[in-house]
């Protein structure tokens, strides 16, 4: 804590209460007024996959009366930043959840930047903390310290009342009283330092933790498992990310919402492809098409929301023409984007929607666990992981500097299947191994993507310009500005296309290769 703040925890189960605290820790410690009592809302602020917890920090709004403030806490109590956000203040008034640009500009928003990224900040706890504030004297009768008691009552996630808190503040030229009233108190039974922030007390009240939150969960197999049970497991697992980002999706609170969506629909459509024939009853065959049919659900809305997110980079790259030029593009782009939510929202709220989950779900639970059961799990990971192998490796010998384009798409969805199983049955690989066997491939899919992406954005920057043309919606400056955009997506294009070569040896070099066979024979 700060200023050699102590912050003491009660236990009250055991009776202790915090008028009597101060009474017990002795006589050379009397009690006055400090300033009567006060009620504080408080709302701790994270984003849905709780990055700023995992950063070791906490950001809290506390709000009395009409005035509200915003504090970024570390772990040990140190302010880190903080905005007032009072009432009239221009640009202060912040309804939850919100991105990072609707808070005030300023110390506290560049400091959370990097952290939450394009995570829109959400409660994760809410309290009603009735404070009274209180003098400690010592035997002349001067004020050595100030004693807040906090009585905290939770009202989210769930309803209930935390343990009672001492925040102990020493008064400048009386530390060493202060230190040994602290002392003094924690002598008395029940009382005890506190370990944990606010946010976690209030958390541990409620039973709920930031583990139970995490969509991201690694999933555990064993290599003599039956295939179809540890296939089961891990599409289990997606469906459980693909569940609990529904909500945030049709919300649109954020944009990650719908990009964990579309990868648990992605690697779901993956695992079904390439080893869906593990699972019983023909269940692969069943649902490949409703996935299938999930999938372009979800492709419009998503192209347009990496468009919408690449815009910035591109608009920053004009050198002739001005961003404020692309001011109808972005327009248009963005009447696209909600008409393209929209359907999205209704999709999702579909019976189609809620029959596909449930039923695959079910379907899921009734696979067998049977330890007879063939084949094992190492044996499928390691069959699918170097047959997928082979086709990355087949379809990147193939590729000359004269293929086509659409050869080098097609390498990148053989690496995507390649990495989906890799990261499927990662937990039957060292972690090591694991991270090394795809640093390389990883390098050969960041170049293909980078080749795709500018090549797919160009045609659409093409096809947004021959809308606009025949709406007649965008001056030339417009057009004119984003054929600059385009041309300088047509530079990265060509420059990823002459850095494929170079990854693809690297993948191909017989150190990678031997990683990946070490990893087959490793799940074996």
């Amino acid at each position: 804590m700060q200023n050699g703040s102590r912050e003491l925890v009660l236990n009250a189960g055991a009776g202790v209460w915090p008028g009597d605290v101060v009474a017990a820790a002795g006589p050379r410690f009397g009690l006055a007024d400090g300033g009567g009592s006060a009620t504080l809302r408080r709302t701790w602020l994270d984003t849905f996959d709780w990055r700023l917890y995992r950063a070791g920090l906490t950001l809290e709004q506390v709000s009395r009366a009409a005035m509200s403030e915003l504090t970024l806490t570390a772990r040990d109590g140190e302010v880190v930043a903080a905005a007032p956000l009072a009432a009239g203040r221009p640009g202060s008034r912040v309804s939850w959840p919100s991105l990072l640009s609707g808070l005030p500009v300023g110390p506290l928003r560049e400091r959370l930047e990097p952290v939450v990224g394009v995570r829109a900040l959400m409660p994760v706890a809410r309290a009603v903390s009735k404070v009274r504030e209180q003098r400690v004297l010592n035997s002349d009768g001067k004020t050595v310290a100030r004693i807040a008691v906090d009585r905290m009552a939770v009202t989210y996630p769930s309803r209930a009342q935390a343990a009672p808190r001492l925040l102990l503040r020493p008064v400048r030229g009386y530390q060493a009283q202060a230190s040994r009233l602290a002392s003094a108190l924690l002598a008395v039974p029940g009382v005890a330092e506190a370990s944990l922030p606010v946010l976690d007390l209030a958390l541990a009240a409620a039973g709920h933790y930031p583990a139970e939150s995490a969509v991201r969960a690694d999933i555990q197999l064993d290599a003599d498992m039956p295939a179809a049970a540890a296939l089961a497991t891990v599409l289990t697992a997606l469906l459980d990310t693909l569940e609990a980002n529904v909500s945030g999706t049709i919300r649109d609170i954020d944009t990650e919402f719908l990009h964990d969506l579309r990868i648990a629909v992605r690697r779901t459509r993956s695992a079904l492809k390439l080893a869906g024939g593990a699972l019983p009853d023909r269940l692969a065959r069943r649902f490949r098409p409703e996935f299938r049919w999930l999938g372009a659900l979800t492709t419009p809305t998503r192209d347009l929301d990496v468009y919408l997110e690449e815009f910035p980079r591109m608009a920053a790259g004009l050198v002739a023409a001005s961003p404020a030029e692309l001011a109808p593009l972005l327009e248009h782009l963005a009447a696209d984007r909600a008409a393209a939510q929209r359907q999205l929202a209704r999709g999702l709220r579909s019976a189609r929607f809620s029959r596909l989950a449930a039923q695959w779900r079910e379907a899921l639970a009734g696979v067998p666990a049977s330890a007879r059961s063939r084949p094992r799990a190492g044996q499928l990971a390691a069959g699918r992981i170097a047959h997928a192998n082979q086709r990355v490796l087949a379809g990147g010998a193939a590729i000359t500097p004269a293929s086509p384009a659409a050869s080098l798409h097609e390498l990148r969805k053989r690496c995507k299947e390649l990495r989906y199983l890799m990261e499927m049955f990662r937990s039957l690989h060292d972690p090591a191994e694991h991270w090394r066997a795809v640093r390389e491939l990883k390098a050969l899919q960041d170049c293909l993507g980078e080749f795709q992406d500018t090549d797919v954005q160009a045609a659409r920057l093409r096809a947004f310009a021959d809308q606009l043309m025949e709406e007649k919606v965008a001056p030339a400056a417009t057009l004119l500005a984003m054929g600059e955009i385009a041309a300088g997506l047509t530079r990265r294009e060509r420059k990823a296309r002459g850095e494929f070569d170079e990854r693809f040896r690297d993948f191909i070099s017989p150190p990678s290769q031997d990683r990946i066979r070490a990893l087959t024979a490793a799940a074996r």
